[in-house]
């Protein structure tokens, strides 16, 4: 992809209704302003993954897991 650091990245395609191994699209833009796209594959793998992904990650999702139980 020819990488130096200096560009900035959008990840493109991924929603509220995040799906498991969810194809999407990463956009590149370089210092010099050229756009350059990529299709991925997302690596959240399972229905349970895509519940941490929404929480902010495994920790969050417990957290409210258990504060939800003590309600």
């Amino acid at each position: 992809l020819n990488l130096d650091g200096s560009e900035t990245y959008s990840l493109l395609g991924i929603d509220d209704d995040l799906k498991p191994a969810q194809e999407a699209v990463l956009e590149i833009t370089r210092a010099d302003r050229t756009v350059d796209s990529v299709a991925l594959t997302t690596r959240i793998d399972t229905p349970i993954e895509v519940e941490y992904y929404r929480h902010g990650g495994i920790l969050q999702f417990v957290l409210r897991s258990l504060l939800k139980r003590s309600d």
